[in-house]
């Protein structure tokens, strides 16, 4: 698998590219490439959903995948620093579902504060970072059924 999995969406970000990004973040995995297979779940969490397609139902928002990667992987593999990643991605963040995808990031970005707390932000970049509460207010208003619950547990160890 490489980056042409994606062409056959074109500009679609259904779910189609979501089991996809999926698919290629594990394939990534297994090939110790955690900050691409890292960079195939942010694909993912930016896909149009309405949370009521199949792949969703056995594959949800990728929160405990994220947790999973951050918590597991070993350290000589190179990562970067995904807290910065998730920073800056928030911060940057462009259309489309940019409110959406820029939640996501924020609660990517707190997961990693409580699974890796040895990462440090980025002191440099001038941005106001949210609050736990916050995130869980942008997920419960612009994220999918269910979605805020399942990052909360997620957020608090239960991955």
């Amino acid at each position: 698998m490489d980056w042409r999995v994606y062409e056959p969406y074109g500009a679609s970000r259904g779910a189609g590219f979501y089991g996809t990004a999926l698919e290629y973040g594990h394939y990534l995995w297994h090939r110790r490439l955690l900050a691409r297979a890292i960079l195939c779940l942010d694909r993912a969490m930016g896909v149009d959903l309405i949370g009521t397609e199949p792949v969703v139902g056995s594959w949800p928002i990728p929160y405990a995948g994220m947790a999973w990667l951050l918590r597991e992987v070993p350290r000589e593999l190179f990562c970067g620093n995904p807290r910065v990643h998730f920073q800056h991605y928030a911060d940057r963040m462009n259309e489309p579902r940019k409110t959406l995808r820029q939640w996501r990031a924020w609660a990517c970005w707190s997961i990693t504060r409580q699974v890796r707390p040895e990462l440090e932000g980025d002191s440099k970049h001038e941005v106001v970072e949210p609050t736990e509460s916050e995130i869980a207010v942008g997920l419960a208003a612009h994220g999918l059924s269910g979605e805020r619950e399942r990052w909360e547990r997620v957020r608090d160890g239960e991955f």
